[in-house]
């Protein structure tokens, strides 16, 4: 079995949301580790100009540019420039994302179109403009498409982010058998990338609510940082994630001990066909009340 470097040092790695959190933990360890040359994307243009000028001044090769993944015109664009400035993509990596706390009835049309537009449009809009690309080159290529633990959970006050991650594991399972079946799947490889806790400014930049429960809507971004506090780094997060994907693994787990448990409560659930229940130490939980 090859090593990561040898699978993606020198290629040229795509990253979508990559300004924070996971995605930029993921820019650093593939321009700083592996050699590979990062293009930048992200709507945050501040974030992306600084973490390209770190990296240019650790003698990496990476580019930004701004990109709304709402917008498929924006992700063609995007997909334009690195072919003709970087040439073949290595590595796409489908990231961007957003979270949303509090009850799904008190949740505005607003927020909810947002998140979908972002979470789940926004990986649709990467593989359109991308896949035709790396399925016309015979060379090896990979395409991370981010879930999250939350994509085999069910979590209350959290619903459309969960249902959001929830869509992405099943959009790239389907797009997995695609390409197969398209006949790509010995030099594109679809992987689906299941983060625990990353450290992330997703919370904090988490939408919450204007009518109904806020306080309840509140409680739970307040435990969601207090569980940010003891989370992953994301550099380490990414080197565990690309020496998985080496392993020829579909699912690419930040935490395979944390994670993997949580798919297995997933399939225990399935299978005995029980109703979920509330996460243990929530406030909600019925043993609390």
């Amino acid at each position: 079995m090859s090593t990561p470097q040898e699978s993606f040092g020198g290629g040229v790695a795509v990253i979508t949301g990559a300004g924070a959190g996971i995605g930029a933990g993921l820019a650093r360890y593939a321009a700083l580790e592996l050699g590979m040359r990062v293009m930048l994307a992200d709507i945050d243009a501040q974030a992306i100009v600084r973490l390209r000028a770190e990296l240019e001044s650790a003698g990496a090769v990476a580019v930004e540019m701004v990109c709304d993944v709402r917008d498929p015109d924006a992700v063609q664009r995007l997909a334009d420039r690195v072919i003709a400035d970087m040439g073949a993509v290595r590595l796409l990596v489908n990231n961007a994302g957003v979270e949303q706390f509090g009850y799904l009835w008190d949740t505005s049309v607003c927020d909810w179109n947002r998140l979908v537009a972002i979470n789940i449009n926004g990986v649709f809009h990467g593989i359109r403009s991308f896949l035709p690309r790396l399925m016309g080159n015979p060379a090896p290529s990979w395409v991370w498409n981010l879930s999250s633990v939350g994509g085999v959970v069910p979590w209350p006050l959290q619903a459309p982010y969960i249902m959001s991650k929830h869509a992405i594991l099943a959009l790239t399972e389907c797009l997995h058998q695609e390409v197969e079946m398209a006949g790509h799947g010995d030099h594109v490889r679809v992987q689906a990338v299941l983060p625990g806790a990353v450290v992330s400014n997703i919370f904090d930049a988490a939408h919450g609510v204007d009518v109904g429960d806020v306080v309840a809507a509140e409680a739970q971004r307040t435990a969601m940082l207090a569980v940010k506090a003891a989370a992953m780094d994301p550099q380490q997060a990414a080197k565990v994630l690309f020496e998985q994907a080496i392993s020829g693994v579909f699912y690419l787990l930040t935490q395979p001990d944390s994670v993997g448990a949580a798919m297995d409560e997933r399939a225990e659930t399935l299978r005995s066909r029980r109703a979920p229940t509330l996460p243990r130490g929530s406030r909600y939980s019925r043993a609390e009340t």
